[in-house]
């Protein structure tokens, strides 16, 4: 026997009410949506996976039969042909299949997504989710307010109508995925943890667009995050986290294990990796945790929840105050 033993690691959490052996979710991809894959990220130890997004357009195209345009659609053909065709080729039926298989096939909890734009007849589906086995579901509520004539607050009345429509249809937890763009975030996300969902996504992300001069047509700019966008999460995680009624997950530029610990000092009770494990393969989950548990054996923890939201503002009185100061500090070149 070792005189001191080295002290066990324990990377286990909670979120969104479920046990997680990690931290680590894998996010909404097309890395999720197939069950050999979904097997790989178990076997090198996620600690929850969130399915392949099913779109609003295709539940309403199943449910109604005929396509429904609306502003953001119609105004870009390609879109329609793509939602025209996606719908056509990937029925209902098969995501709630996926759902059921992949409760069979692994054991870390399967979370259901849906990525949505509006509070119509879709809502229903999410009772489908239900019983097809998802642990939880996950709504990427999915508007860029760009509509010049319409009014902030109609915009963020439309999360509350989807809350409120799709809580009636489930118990099961319920998590937003939401944007950064609101005129007043911190409030925003204050009133969403109030409608009883268990967990709010920072942030999703949407098509960047690029100018292809050469073609002269739109193209897809930065599919894949980088390390760099994780400060707009981290900052908004650190100020929301324990002021709000409500877990918070991090997404976006989570690319290792560096990144998962920033998250979970500022407050996040999990972490959505996608774009490294593109870049890297699945292994890269497993180099996260062992650069997480060197760290926290180096700073003598041996749970998350030593020192869960340790550098998070919940202990300040005015957390703008805060960073207003860190800003001046930075640009005087005060260290």
């Amino acid at each position: 026997m070792y005189p001191n033993p080295p002290k066990m690691i324990d990377l286990s959490t909670t979120y969104m009410g479920l046990s997680l052996r990690s931290p680590v979710i894998v996010g909404s991809s097309g890395l999720t949506r197939s069950i050999d894959n979904l097997k790989e990220i178990e076997a090198h130890g996620a600690g929850a996976v969130v399915l392949k997004s099913l779109f609003e357009e295709q539940i309403k195209f199943e449910i109604r039969k005929v396509f429904s345009y609306d502003d953001m659609v119609s105004a870009y053909t390609e879109a329609d042909d793509y939602i025209r065709n996606y719908a056509r080729t990937h029925a209902l039926d098969e995501y709630l299949n996926l759902i059921r298989e992949a409760k069979k096939a692994i054991t870390i909890p399967v979370i259901a997504s849906i990525n949505c734009v509006s509070a119509e007849e879709w809502t229903s589906f999410a009772k489908n989710i239900e019983e097809a086995g998802a642990d939880g579901l996950e709504l990427n509520i999915f508007v860029v307010p760009s509509d010049v004539d319409m009014e902030g607050s109609q915009y963020e009345k439309l999360y509350f109508d989807i809350v409120e429509k799709v809580k009636k249809e489930i118990n099961i937890p319920l998590a937003l995925k939401i944007s950064s763009h609101f005129s007043g975030l911190g409030n925003m996300v204050k009133k969403l943890s109030w409608t009883g969902v268990k967990g709010i996504v920072l942030f999703n992300r949407f098509f960047n667009p690029d100018i292809d001069i050469e073609k002269m047509r739109m193209s897809a700019g930065n599919i894949y995050s980088t390390p760099d966008e994780i400060t707009t999460s981290l900052r908004w995680i650190g100020i929301l986290a324990g002021r709000v009624q409500t877990d918070l997950c991090a997404s976006t530029g989570f690319h290792d294990g560096k990144g998962a610990i920033k998250q979970l000092l500022a407050g996040a009770k999990a972490v959505q990796v996608c774009s490294t494990l593109y870049k890297n393969g699945f292994g890269q989950i497993e180099r996260i945790h062992e650069e997480m548990k060197e760290w926290m054996s180096g700073n003598g923890f041996t749970k998350l929840s030593e020192f869960d939201g340790k550098m998070s503002f919940k202990k300040g009185e005015h957390p703008g105050a805060l960073q207003r100061v860190q800003f001046m500090k930075h640009f005087a070149g005060i260290d």
